[in-house]
């Protein structure tokens, strides 16, 4: 067991550090654990802050990791509403923005991901959003409503995730919605078009417009407030608000001043580490979205954003930190919810990487699985409206089995005897 006198700092207060901190007491840690976040919130989920928080069916309560008094019974020490400025590597310190320095035996950076923007005229107008903190969600719902109200305009750029989640809320609240997107479909990197134009359907009937094969050039205003979005093809939106929705930028600032190793932009970008989650500094680790780390399964390096890789990824890396054997291997997963729409994605199939796509179910229904195939291996598969299937599902990635066609396609054959 590790000594008592040992320190264990947490650079960030997400859903990765709260579950870090909480797996090292579980595990007997008794020394200090010190968690770390530059918002003055308690740790809390990512999730709901496009669907339910957002939708304003749960509670802000709901969104919490553990109630603020789970820390002081865990002997968890909290320093909120403060970022860490530096971290010196050879004195083993972090400093924070008020110049406290705090010392440190392992330290683990969980310092997540923020928004992309957008580099046009406009951004700093009222009426532009982003969408990755509680308060970003909070300011957002309150536009849609007044959006919903009003029969406001919302332009969406960016048909990923969350630009559709939020599209979907939008048009639960009643607001006019259009969605500028560079690619042919939504979704287009990460399902293909096979998959993108069943999501494109989907928001279509729910009355979303889409602008495919555009992008952003500016946003007009006047008195400081939104009045319309232009695209580099001459076209103008009319436009109450915006949401800059066009991916995330892992932030490695710390950890690139403290001159560890990091993934190239053009490979994901991130702070590298190995399947213990360890970065170049043995006494550093990495979790969460910032970390592109070895994947011992997939056989390369992987940086996902996706809620369940901060659930487990902190987990691992804790235990990593107390000197157990770890090899983080999770089969990549997420989810999403759109109007009546459910879905839950497994494995890892990026552009390219496949060369078949198979059904199972009706997709004109959207009751189905689709799966991603490589010379006959299930790479991924994502199940709409079809539930308890994740387990068969990851089972079947893992097998590497060259499935029967067919079989895979046909409902009445259990996806479990696949994997055999």
């Amino acid at each position: 067991m590790v000594d008592a006198d040992q320190t264990f700092v947490i650079v960030g207060a997400g859903l990765a550090g709260a579950k870090a901190a909480q797996t090292l007491r579980a595990e007997g840690f008794n020394g200090r654990v010190i968690l770390i976040g530059d918002e003055r919130d308690h740790p809390y989920e990512r999730p709901p802050l496009s669907k339910g928080y957002l939708l304003g069916k749960d509670e802000r309560d709901s969104v919490f990791v553990h109630e603020p008094a789970w820390y002081a019974g865990a002997d968890v020490e909290l320093h909120l509403g403060q970022p860490v400025t530096a971290i010196d590597r050879e004195a083993r310190t972090v400093r924070l923005g008020d110049g406290t320095v705090i010392r440190y035996d392992k330290l683990l950076l969980a310092t997540g991901a923020e928004p992309r923007r957008l580099d046009i005229p406009g951004t700093g107008l009222a009426g532009v959003h982003h969408l990755r903190r509680l308060a970003h969600s909070e300011r957002l719902r309150d536009e849609l409503k007044v959006l919903g109200r009003d029969n406001g305009h919302l332009v969406i750029a960016g048909a990923g995730w969350i630009g559709l989640e939020v599209a979907a809320a939008a048009r639960t609240y009643g607001a006019e919605v259009t969605v500028v997107e560079s690619a042919p479909t939504p979704l287009h990197q990460v399902l293909g078009p096979e998959l993108g134009q069943l999501f494109a359907d989907l928001h279509a009937e729910h009355g979303v417009r889409f602008h495919f094969g555009a992008r952003l050039t500016e946003i007009t205003g006047q008195d400081g407030i939104v009045l319309a979005a232009r695209t580099d093809d001459g076209e103008e939106h009319p436009a109450h608000a915006v949401l800059v929705a066009v991916g995330a930028a892992p932030r490695t600032a710390l950890a690139e001043n403290a001159g560890l190793a990091l993934v190239d932009r053009a490979d994901g970008g991130g702070v590298a580490v190995d399947e213990s989650l360890r970065t170049s500094d043995p006494d550093v680790f990495a979790a969460g979205d910032v970390a592109a780390a070895h994947h011992p399964f997939l056989h390369r390096r992987i940086r996902v954003e996706h809620w369940a890789n901060a659930l487990n990824g902190g987990p691992a890396a804790a235990r990593a930190m107390l000197g157990q054997n770890v090899s983080y291997d999770r089969i990549p997963y997420f989810f999403s919810d759109q109007y009546d729409l459910g879905m839950e994605y497994s494995g890892w199939a990026p552009p390219g990487s496949y060369d078949q796509v198979v059904l199972r179910g009706d997709a004109g229904k959207r009751e189905f699985i689709a799966f991603w195939l490589k010379e006959g291996r299930v790479l991924a598969g994502m199940n709409v409206n079809v539930w308890d299937v994740t387990d068969a599902v990851q089972k079947l990635i893992r097998s590497r089995a060259q499935v029967d066609q067919d079989a895979l396609a046909d409902p009445s054959v259990p996806l479990e005897s696949l994997a055999e």
